[in-house]
């Protein structure tokens, strides 16, 4: 979706922390992604939040076109600070937790929260009833949310094309 807003860059920025397991999975998997879309991967390693502001000082010398934030808690607990540094530093942002968009950041895309959230209730009636944790599937998330913030689209000098605002599930103004 950055890609398709901003057809012309290719080096993506990726804040990732080696030290939390799934972060890596999620950062390799982002270089796979970028292959196939022909963009290159900057990695940014940050181990806590006094990193951050390095990190975006390091996307804007490497000419990073755009940033991509992975999901967990480790970065959403800061997400009104990286909001600030990628509109300070004129990033298009994509993160995948709404959230962050609506903390002042450009877009997001990942699963609904609110959709998982009622998924558990459907485990926990289940257990209540008598079945096994154990007994239960394994599910992956079905419905996913794309979240655009127009404000923070025009801090950062950023025209999101109409193809684009369409998709979007949630528009904030």
């Amino acid at each position: 979706m950055l890609k398709e807003t901003n057809p012309k860059f290719s080096r993506v920025a990726v804040l990732w922390n080696p030290e939390i397991q799934n972060l890596t999975r999620e950062f390799n998997e982002s270089q796979a992604a970028a292959r196939a879309l022909g963009l290159q991967l900057q990695s940014l390693e940050v181990r806590g939040p006094e990193d951050f502001e390095s990190a975006f000082k390091a996307a804007a010398d490497r000419r990073a076109g755009a940033l991509l934030v992975p999901s967990g808690q480790f970065f959403t607990r800061h997400r009104a600070k990286l909001a600030e540094l990628a509109v300070k530093s004129r990033l298009s942002a994509i993160y995948a937790d709404r959230e962050y968009v609506e903390a002042g950041c450009l877009m997001s895309y990942g699963p609904s929260l609110a959709d998982q959230y009622r998924r558990a209730a459907v485990f926990v009636d289940k257990i209540l009833k008598g079945t096994k944790p154990a007994d239960l599937p394994v599910e992956q998330p079905t419905k996913f949310e794309f979240v655009i913030n127009l404000k923070a689209a025009k801090q950062i000098g950023v025209t999101i094309p109409p193809n684009v605002l369409a998709r979007a599930d949630r528009v904030i103004k």
